[in-house]
């Protein structure tokens, strides 16, 4: 994998980690009532992040393929897990660990099979430039 991959696949999962946030603030949102000031705040908050998350992602997607950093976004649901546990005490039950086992196994599928059709185009391509 090339450094500038490994580079943006960093970027892409901070900016998964930052847009996993929103759920903690709908959450948060959602224990005040409607158009209150702390129900305002929290809901102010998810906006900018879902706006960060739209610019952000734009500027991944120029550099790694759409079904790389798609597969990837399923990362949310393990940071779901891990803020679920951190912040509001839920438990982390044996389902929902295999759960996670089985986002990874998949991301990981997705993103090693995109990069073996990727290498294969590639020397496809310098194949037939030669």
């Amino acid at each position: 994998m090339k450094k500038d991959t490994i580079k943006w696949f960093a970027i892409l999962h901070v900016i998964i980690l930052i847009f996993s946030v929103n759920s903690i603030c709908s959450k948060m949102a959602s224990g005040y009532q409607f158009l209150s000031f702390k129900w305002i705040i929290f809901y102010g908050l998810v906006v900018c992040i879902l706006g960060f998350y739209a610019i952000a992602w734009q500027q991944v997607l120029k550099h790694l393929p759409l079904i790389t950093t798609y597969a990837n976004k399923a990362a949310t649901t393990i940071w779901g897990l891990i803020w679920g546990a951190l912040i509001f005490g839920e438990q982390i039950t044996v389902q929902k660990i295999i759960g996670a086992i089985v986002v990874i196994i998949g991301v990981y599928l997705v993103v090693s099979g995109d990069e073996e059709v990727n290498g294969k185009a590639s020397k496809e391509e310098v194949s037939s430039n030669e």
